[in-house]
């Protein structure tokens, strides 16, 4: 619920738990260490409120436009005062205070002062009714910059939920042997392509032994000893890491990696035994954010620690633009940095459900803001020659101090309504297409 990881986590004694998440399994006693304001929904909520009253990036141009325009009007409204007490009608004192006052009120930058602020609380707040909680209101305007979406593969594109598909022996090796030496070793492990091995051997009534000495490399592979034979399953690199020669099963690797399939293979005391092939199946949102995202003008970039064959495999099934394959744990940064390249603005996603929602209302409240920034130094600007009094040699018309006031009130007024419109943002994903539907879960191993 907090986290958005996919599967349980573990949890043992002395954990923290948050409230409102589930116990899948048992039953255990716990102790409230946070309460009423220390909870963690009592942080996000204030965290939500912090973002609805916190500046943005283009709220620094306001405040410069009005740190210059201030000291204009000022002038201004100091040559008007001069002007009229010099080349008025009688009495020049009244009509150049008069006309002074009004240049004053007229251009009174409330307007300006109100145009980030009001927009900021109505868009994090129509924000967080769909769903999407922005941090800090900077991000508002950082993330609508973004110019390439970056994609982690498994969970985000995919249900994070992988199933064994296919389970390969080589001449002279018993299937079912290797496939309960595979998942004794895999039983070890928490990852979902451990997990789906495991529940097809348990599903097939093979029986699993004790794994010895089990060791996981990180991106890699995992190894442990079974009934005194040393059991290594991994990827392709971790064969070749190993020294042992996959290239029998080159043209079975192919045809699964065409399918979009992630081949694994198992070795038996340094021989190889089978070559092992998962899918995750895609989310069924993921084909319709894609496209919303490619409607709001984005690349799309898929990075994975997956080959290069299954990642493209993948890639043109979905329609994702660029894609980083075999990126281990530890190289998502610079994979980011690189799609960094030429300047291009990145946002990194882990949930891909929210971003098009978040991207088109970033785009919508910084347009909100910049609209209303234009029309209030427009307004003021157009306004302040006729309380200065320019169309009074030509026309015999003054702006009262009483109607410059009622026009500054209306530019306020009209910068507050522009600003609630947000509250109509309709969001290019819909709830019901961003729901995941979660069907029964099925095993097709050949």
């Amino acid at each position: 619920m907090i986290t958005g990881e996919p599967i349980p986590v573990q949890k043992a004694e002395h954990d923290e738990v948050v409230g409102g998440t589930i116990n899948k399994t048992g039953a255990f006693t716990f102790e409230a260490t946070k309460v009423g304001a220390d909870t963690v929904l009592a942080q996000i909520i204030k965290m939500v409120e912090d973002a609805q009253g916190s500046k943005v990036p283009i709220q620094a141009l306001a405040d410069k436009v009005v740190s210059v325009f201030v000291p204009i009007v000022i002038v201004l409204a100091l040559i008007t005062f001069g002007v009229w007490l010099a080349f008025g009608p009688a009495p020049a004192l009244t009509f150049a205070l008069v006309n002074t006052v009004a240049v004053l009120i007229i251009a009174c930058p409330c307007a300006m002062g109100l145009a980030t602020p009001t927009s900021i609380m109505v868009g994090t707040g129509k924000a967080a009714e769909t769903g999407i909680l922005f941090r800090a209101g900077a991000a508002l305007q950082t993330l609508q910059e973004a110019k390439v979406i970056a994609l982690d593969k498994t969970g985000t594109l995919t249900k994070g939920r992988p199933e064994l598909t296919d389970f390969v022996a080589r001449t002279g090796f018993d299937r079912e042997e290797l496939l309960t030496l595979t998942a004794s070793v895999e039983q070890n492990s928490e990852h979902p392509v451990a997990e789906a091995i495991v529940e097809a051997a348990k599903s097939k009534g093979l029986k699993l032994s004790k794994a010895e000495g089990f060791e996981a490399v990180p991106g890699f592979g995992v190894e442990a000893k079974v009934g005194g034979r040393l059991v290594q399953v991994g990827a392709d690199r971790y064969m070749r890491r190993l020294g042992i020669d996959v290239e029998e099963f080159a043209a079975e690797s192919g045809r699964l990696a065409d399918e979009g399939k992630t081949p694994l293979y198992t070795a038996v005391d340094g021989e190889l035994g089978a070559i092992v092939a998962v899918a995750d199946p895609i989310k069924e949102s993921t084909p319709a954010a894609i496209d919303a995202l490619h409607a709001l003008g984005l690349r799309v970039a898929m990075i994975t620690g997956d080959n290069e064959r299954t990642a493209r495999a993948i890639a043109r099934q979905l329609g994702i633009d660029e894609v980083l394959a075999e990126v281990l744990p530890d190289g998502k940064v610079e994979a980011v940095k690189s799609l960094q390249g030429e300047g291009r603005k990145v946002a990194f996603v882990g949930d891909l459900r929210g971003i098009p929602n978040a991207l088109a209302l970033s785009r919508k409240t910084i347009t909100n803001i910049k609209q209303k920034l234009f029309w209030a130094f427009f307004y003021n600007t157009l306004l302040i020659p006729v309380a200065a009094g320019v169309l009074y040699p030509f026309f015999g018309i003054l702006l009262s101090p009483i109607l410059a006031a009622a026009a500054m009130g209306l530019s306020s007024v009209f910068v507050l309504t522009n600003a609630l419109r947000l509250r109509n943002f309709s969001a290019p994903m819909s709830n019901d297409a961003a729901k995941e539907v979660s069907p029964e879960p099925q095993l097709a191993a050949t």
